[in-house]
């Protein structure tokens, strides 16, 4: 029933959507992807390495430099714990199966935690479902079998529905393709070992948001990296990588 009330309201609004979506093209600011290191070592303590992989939310944009982006606030949160090694994949634009040939081409090291940020694009390119959890399943195998990922974290989808940059009725649909998405990751997840889906944490507010209206601002970086952070902490510490004292 979902499925073809889904596909019944895409064949409704299909005209209304395409004018819409032109205008959004047209009107938003391009943000570029933020300059900075996108690999490095920080820290001290127990060795930690990190991937961050994704989409234009993983590459930083909204941000000035990719120290206030994702992997500049992660990497700062983890390296009070670990000496981090990490790498940054990420690029705007990315859908999942793009995230999997990215991923592919990575060199077959090691990672002791893997975030994975991307859905957005496939919700408003409207990847079908079959497709969208297909691609889950090879990426988080890829990374479990040739990275040995001991925790792949997937981000959860943001709140697409309340993104300002948008009009309605564009917001309320792009907003739908994004719910169905994330639920159908976290009902696939929840049967996936050392997998798990972590939301980004922040309010919807305008002062979180880049001024595109339509990507994560610094206030939301910071607020999103320190969610991940709490869950690879919480990992290490079970599996012995942290002194018992460290909340």
């Amino acid at each position: 029933m979902e499925r073809w009330l889904h596909g019944a309201l895409t064949l409704g609004l299909a005209p209304l959507l395409l004018v819409q979506g032109r205008w959004v093209r047209r009107r938003t600011q391009l943000l570029p992807e933020p300059p900075g290191p996108r690999a490095g070592v920080i820290g001290q303590g127990p060795v930690l390495r990190l991937l961050i992989v994704g989409d234009s939310s993983a590459a930083g944009v909204g941000a000035a430099h990719q120290d206030e982006a994702l992997s500049g606030r992660l990497t700062k949160a983890l390296a009070r714990d670990f000496t981090v090694h990490w790498r940054l994949q990420a690029c705007t634009g990315h859908k999942l199966a793009d995230v999997r040939a990215a991923v592919r081409g990575l060199p077959a090291e090691p990672f002791d935690a893997v975030v994975v940020a991307v859905g957005v694009n496939d919700a408003t390119g409207r990847t079908r479902m079959a497709h969208w959890l297909h691609g889950l399943q090879s990426l988080v195998t890829e990374l479990k079998q040739r990275h040995q990922a001991q925790q792949v974290i997937l981000s959860a989808l943001p709140p697409v529905h309340l993104f300002p940059a948008l009009p309605q009725p564009l917001r309320w649909y792009l907003g739908r393709c994004a719910t169905r998405l994330d639920q159908a990751q976290r009902r696939w997840v929840a049967g996936q070992p050392g997998c798990e889906v972590v939301g980004a944490g922040f309010p919807m507010d305008l002062r979180y948001m880049a001024h595109d209206g339509f990507h994560p601002g610094p206030l939301a970086y910071e607020a999103w990296a320190g969610a991940l952070a709490e869950r690879i902490r919480a990992r290490q510490n079970r599996l012995g990588s942290l002194p018992q004292h460290v909340e």
